[in-house]
């Protein structure tokens, strides 16, 4: 049973570090998130091309993309604790080693199959870097001003591997097969787990910890089970067994995890965190805007690429603002954060990119470059200032020694909503745009055989059959494809307006549980975190 509560200790006071070593950590931590999120936008833009290479279906891209994001939601919390236990330095260099095997399989795929294998193991390898990349930052700088900084560089690392990912990727398709878009990342990664060997110094938790094996399973089965049944909802019906199947195999399986986390004398994940107004607020608040971000991501590449027809190197392009602004405004969040409150950023960036999320309803299907440019841009300047507030609220919600415990919580919260982000988005498209063609289809002035013929390739194929309506009409494509660009456009709106609400839900959130008051550079609110024991409670991320 876990350890009875009692009153929270003051954390030992850290040896001074050479300024040096302190800058060398954190410039290392960067660039390994840079690392790993090269592939996510980068690969979502590259679906269409991959999606005609390798004759795949709509669920297969929806798999490819969730390949990567299901492993890392479901062990984070597992490597947060592999890194306490044997080393967050170890576990760090052995997350690029992964990250970097699982490149070179995709760069050698020849099936959507081995693509998704590809991508399940570089997700295991961002499982691994993501909770190590944030226990060095804190393990290196104790004090609150400093750690929120770096935790903003480390946000806009992150944020310049997505913006990067998808421009890489896009001249790499223009002039090469699609397999190459993986190389970027395999070099990088080898080099930087090369130099993260030579250079870190390896640090971990002064407590007795064991793997919580019961609890990762469960965990495993749980977060599988969800983005299976959404995923494949869309096709085989939300009627069907095995759907049906999937969604209590997940009910079941979060229920056993709680319970079995809440018995445990060493739960991967503490239950007891939750009573945190504001941990939980930053967790629900994460878990919601990554997934409108990375849904919306995923329905405006396929926006671009299968009704303007864009090019790869084009869609990254068009939507560089989405996540450049995190970039560009990532070091001046960091020095806001040390002078107003996180929470005020936060409701503030929210607002913003929910009204940026409701604005893409004003697309259609021959909406320009700059009209949308200017759209996605006032949607990344919401989410460049909301991300990073987030995480520095999670990590400073809790007393300094749980501080990895709270990066690593919310690291699996924002996964978890980026794998459900493409599943419902895909799912909405899809059906969307089933729903609407035949509408648009009756007034393009096609013939009855003709609207067959297209209503049939779209039920077949689903939205990916837009790049193939010359097939079904070869005599009236340009009125075929209007009414597929209209009923798509339809199925953006909708998307848009389920980000949206999402993200305006995100900030109702965070204004209720986290507020906007500015709190002192060392104060944690009164009840915010459980009077815990600190050498007994355990969690991923654990002390630092």
């Amino acid at each position: 049973m876990p350890t009875p509560l009692s009153p929270v200790s003051s954390p030992s006071p850290q040896p001074s570090l050479p300024s040096r070593h302190i800058t060398g950590t954190i410039a290392l931590a960067c660039l390994g998130v840079f690392v790993s999120y090269l592939p996510v936008v980068g690969v979502s833009v590259a679906l269409p091309v991959m999606q005609q290479a390798l004759d795949a279906s709509t669920a297969g891209l929806q798999w490819i993309t969730d390949a990567f994001i299901l492993p890392t939601a479901a062990l984070l919390l597992t490597f947060g604790m592999v890194g306490d236990l044997y080393g967050r330095k170890k576990t760090y260099v052995a997350g690029l080693t992964l990250f970097a095997l699982g490149c070179l399989l995709c760069l050698t795929a020849h099936s959507v199959a081995q693509v998704c294998v590809g991508q399940a193991l570089t997700g295991v390898g961002t499982a691994a870097l993501l909770p190590s990349t944030l226990a060095l930052i804190c393990h290196v700088c104790p004090d609150r001003h400093r750690r929120a900084r770096a935790i903003a560089l480390w946000t806009a690392s992150l944020g310049l591997g997505l913006t990067l990912g998808p421009l890489f990727n896009g001249v790499i398709v223009e002039h090469a097969s699609w397999r190459w878009i993986f190389l970027p990342s395999l070099v990088l990664g080898v080099l930087t787990a090369v130099v993260g060997v030579v250079t870190l110094t390896d640090s971990r938790a002064d407590r007795e910890r064991h793997l919580d094996i019961p609890g990762q399973l469960l965990a495993i089965v749980a977060i599988t089970g969800l983005v299976y049944a959404v995923i494949e909802g869309g096709s085989a019906g939300w009627g069907s067994g095995e759907v049906v199947t999937a969604f209590v195999v997940a009910a079941v399986g979060m229920s056993a995890f709680v319970a079995v986390e809440l018995r445990s004398s060493c739960p991967m994940l503490d239950m007891r965190l939750f009573k945190s107004p504001t941990f939980s607020g930053a967790a629900l608040v994460m878990a919601l805007t990554l997934f409108a971000q990375v849904g919306l991501v995923f329905a405006l590449s396929e926006y671009f690429g299968l009704v303007h027809h864009a090019s790869t190197l084009d869609i990254g392009l068009r939507l560089l603002a989405l996540n450049g602004f995190t970039v560009v405004l990532g070091p001046l969040v960091g020095r806001l954060m040390t002078r107003t409150s996180p929470g005020l950023l936060l409701v503030t960036g929210l607002v913003i990119g929910g009204i940026g999320a409701l604005c893409v309803n004003l697309f259609h299907a021959s909406t320009g470059t700059g009209g949308a440019a200017l759209v996605i841009a006032v949607l990344g300047i919401g989410i460049a200032l909301a991300i990073a507030p987030i995480t520095t609220i999670a990590m400073n919600s809790l007393p300094h020694q749980l501080a990895g415990t709270a990066g690593a919580a919310n690291s699996a919260l924002r996964q978890i909503g980026s794998a459900l982000g493409p599943a419902v988005f895909g799912v909405v498209l899809t059906h969307r745009t089933l729903a609407t063609l035949p509408g648009h289809l009756a007034g393009s002035g096609l013939n009855p055989a003709d609207q067959g013929q297209v209503n049939g390739l779209v039920s077949n194929v689903g939205i990916q059959a837009g790049a193939f309506l010359h097939l079904a009409t070869p005599d009236a494509t340009g009125r075929a494809q209007a009414a597929y660009g209209a009923s798509f456009t339809d199925a953006l709106h909708t998307c848009a307006l389920v980000g949206g609400i999402g993200m305006l839900a995100a900030a109702v959130v965070a204004l209720v549980l986290i507020g906007v008051r500015r709190r002192g550079a060392d104060e944690i609110p009164a009840g915010a975190v459980p009077a815990v024991d600190p050498s007994g409670l355990t969690a991923a991320g654990g002390a630092v």
